[in-house]
């Protein structure tokens, strides 16, 4: 059997859990630090690219920092050297970090990634880097449709990150090299940093003035790059019309997920129960006062053994919590 649908079952379902924390990227941030920690390896990458790094050093150096961000989120090397860590004991909680993620991945690309070197700051990112982060995404649309908008929205920067870091974990799925789908992802919304995302409905009202001022808008972003890093990225976008090649199939793998995941994390938060979050979650630690903090949640109709004894139960906690294959299905919806 081949074909798109054979194609498409070669998608590793054992990596979701990690394709879901690199997601969860979009939504760390910290005091001091502009933008969240997809948003700054977005930044690094392209910086290190501008630097003069190989492409595949930067999509395995970037990839290991952000797996190493699944556990440690924004305790970087530099955070924990400033509270007092060594230097050699913060890139070793670093390294480890990044292993123990990596752990779900096959040999081949956990032994490619243990020899990352933590990325540099790299040179300063051309300018539409910025104007990506600061870009909000549409959200859901569809043409005669309302629009489905997502608060907080995810910015582009963050889009083209975490495509850009799923599929280089996505990749040896369909034997593609990680350096053309990572350069091809981040570069995949070059011209949203001109061009407001109006969605797909906005897409199509453009009609047939959508491909040239898409490649207009992509133009002026690819002249803000130097020729050969220029000639790199348009040789690597030619992967993103379709699927017909290794790289082209981990490129749309990697979208689709991120653009469907974003959603997913929204219904999720929504539909979370409170014992999960208490008891599955373990939001109220194990410890000295624990006993003392059950207590006064039952007492105040919080904890869920508490309800049906007169408290008043927390609204919207009761729909089931998604378990490694999705979200809740969203109602009414209308989403395909």
């Amino acid at each position: 059997m081949t074909g798109p649908q054979a194609e498409g079952q070669r998608a590793p379902p054992a990596l979701m859990p990690t394709v879901r924390a690199l997601c969860d990227l979009k939504r760390i941030r910290s005091a001091g630090r502009a933008g969240s920690v997809a948003e700054r390896l977005f930044a690094r990458a392209w910086g290190l690219l501008v630097e003069g790094c190989p492409a595949a050093a930067v999509a395995r150096d970037v990839t290991a920092d952000a797996l190493a961000a699944t556990i440690l989120g924004d305790l970087d090397a530099a955070a924990l050297e400033a509270a007092g860590v060594p230097a050699e004991a913060a890139a070793r909680l670093r390294r480890d970090a990044a292993a123990e993620a990596a752990a779900p991945l096959d040999p081949v690309s956990r032994a490619w990634l243990a020899g990352a070197a933590p990325p540099g700051a790299g040179a300063a990112p051309p300018g539409f880097v910025a104007r990506l982060a600061a870009q909000p995404r549409a959200g859901a649309t569809a043409p005669g449709r309302g629009r489905l908008v997502l608060e907080p929205p995810e910015s582009h920067a963050d889009h083209c990150a975490l495509v850009a870091l799923t599929g280089v974990v996505l990749a040896p799925a369909w034997g593609a090299r990680a350096e053309t789908v990572f350069l091809a992802a981040l570069a995949h919304h070059l011209h949203n940093a001109l061009l407001p995302d109006a969605g797909f409905a906005g897409e199509m009202a453009l009609g047939s003035w959508l491909d040239p001022a898409f490649a207009g808008a992509t133009a002026i972003a690819l002249d803000e790059l130097a020729p050969e890093l220029r000639a790199e990225v348009q040789a690597a976008r030619a992967i993103l019309p379709d699927a017909a090649t290794p790289e082209g199939r981990a490129f749309h793998a990697a979208d689709t997920l991120d653009r469907v995941l974003q959603v997913e994390h929204h219904l999720r938060a929504a539909g979370t129960r409170m014992d999960v979050v208490l008891h599955e979650m373990e939001l109220v630690h194990a410890g000295p006062v624990k006993p003392f903090q059950d207590a006064v949640l039952a007492r105040m109709g919080i904890a869920p053994e508490a309800r049906g004894t007169g408290a008043p139960e927390a609204r919207g906690t009761g729909a089931p919590e998604a378990r490694g294959t999705g979200a809740p299905a969203a109602r009414g919806s209308g989403l395909a």
